[in-house]
């Protein structure tokens, strides 16, 4: 009789956990994912990172579930939604329970060509909130992390409570948004509604200028989430225009030519030759940006090691080919000085190469101080990608 009522006991008390279980999630919105028409969008994105938060505030209730599980449903919506395009991807968390990592940040997937089966099976990992909430630290591998494949237009989305931050997290958002100037734009999702939590995240998406805020119960929905995924991933084509009626004689098309296969049609290509695989800006010029100095330095920056790496793996794929480094800076200075700053920064990068094992007679360097902008100098942005290298083969 003590073991039957003992084994009833617990059949109620699993029954009543599971309908516990069964209603939080019923408070989720139904999903459906839109399946977009990739012959009718390009990626409007080269690389993203989710930056998700796993700390122990994210264990609360919010709108009747834990608002961890809230965060993995936006992730997992996000990732059935988002077709894949050749883009970079990368999913890094913040906090966690001991028993995932005792890691403050990890890089759980990626960076890689974006993969939603890959994605969803690294983010299976991440099943438990606990610990602090070091969003900071998070920002500030990102630039490591994104520095992997460089890239023109970079997104990074944080889903978060904005809660218990440790650290300076504005600061590290600013230093990131320094390091990638235009290229980089945030999109912090919040999770609950906390008002501090939604200033922090809302300052976070001003600080990236060209990103936007959104809050959880804006994208759990099937149409919430799509337009999301529509408006920071993809970029609607033209449409085609619709033939004539009638017609008596064939159009002749004009084929637009892209001989060195770097993305920049001919006509608007300023630098013809460049290597396949090197990194083009939109004139089709091989640049290294703001990503190798700060401001009125010429030490090369530690995150900048894997974009030089991969110049010194094109070199050697083509042991025939010379190469003249130009040194650029902002105007801030004078003209001698920043003559004499652009060319230390041709030679900072002649001497990286060269130990890596490019002979030197194949690395020539010159200055041009802030004489070549690409970008207006009355800007922080704009003097951040005014400071540079470029890549001339000959």
């Amino acid at each position: 009789m003590k073991f039957l009522t003992r084994t009833l006991l617990i059949l109620f008390a699993f029954m009543f956990l599971f309908g516990c279980a069964s209603k939080q999630m019923d408070t989720l919105p139904s999903f459906e994912a839109k399946t977009f028409d990739t012959g009718m969008y390009s990626s409007k994105v080269d690389n993203f990172l989710i930056l998700f938060d796993a700390s122990s505030s994210m264990a609360a209730n919010y709108n009747g579930s834990k608002k961890f599980q809230i965060a993995r449903a936006i992730v997992d919506r996000m990732n059935q939604t988002i077709p894949e395009m050749g883009q970079t991807a990368g999913l890094r968390s913040f906090g966690h329970s001991s028993k995932v990592t005792k890691e403050k940040t990890k890089l759980f997937y990626g960076m890689e060509k974006y993969s939603t089966e890959n994605l969803k099976n690294n983010f299976a990992k991440i099943n438990k909130a606990g610990g602090f909430s070091p969003l900071y630290l998070a920002l500030d591998e990102a630039g490591k992390d994104l520095a992997v494949k460089p890239g023109i237009h970079n997104a990074v989305i944080i889903v978060s409570d904005g809660l218990d931050l440790p650290g300076d997290v504005l600061a590290s958002a600013r230093e990131l948004k320094d390091l990638y100037g235009s290229s980089i734009c945030y999109y912090p999702i919040l999770v609950g509604n906390d008002p501090a939590g939604e200033k922090l995240l809302k300052e976070i998406a001003l600080i990236g200028d060209c990103g936007f805020f959104s809050t959880a119960d804006e994208v759990l929905t099937s149409a919430g989430m799509a337009g999301f995924v529509e408006k920071v991933f993809l970029d609607k084509n033209a449409a085609a225009p619709a033939a004539p009626a009638v017609t008596t004689a064939v159009p002749v098309v004009e084929i637009k030519k892209d001989t060195d296969k770097d993305g920049i049609y001919d006509e608007d290509d300023q630098c013809p030759g460049t290597p396949i695989g090197a990194a083009v800006n939109t004139v089709g010029c091989w640049v290294l940006d703001n990503v190798l100095f700060d401001f009125n330095k010429d030490v090369i920056k530690v995150v900048a090691y894997p974009l030089l790496d991969n110049v010194a793996a094109i070199l050697e794929k083509n042991p025939i080919m010379s190469v003249e480094l130009h040194g650029h800076c902002d105007n801030v200075g004078t003209y001698a000085y920043n003559m004499d700053l652009s060319l230390r920064r041709a030679h900072a990068v002649k001497n990286y190469l060269i130990g890596k094992g490019i002979l030197k007679n194949r690395l020539a360097t010159e200055g041009f101080g802030f004489n070549k902008p690409v970008a207006l100098n009355g800007t922080d942005v704009g003097r951040a990608m005014n400071r540079r290298v470029e890549i001339h083969p000959y």
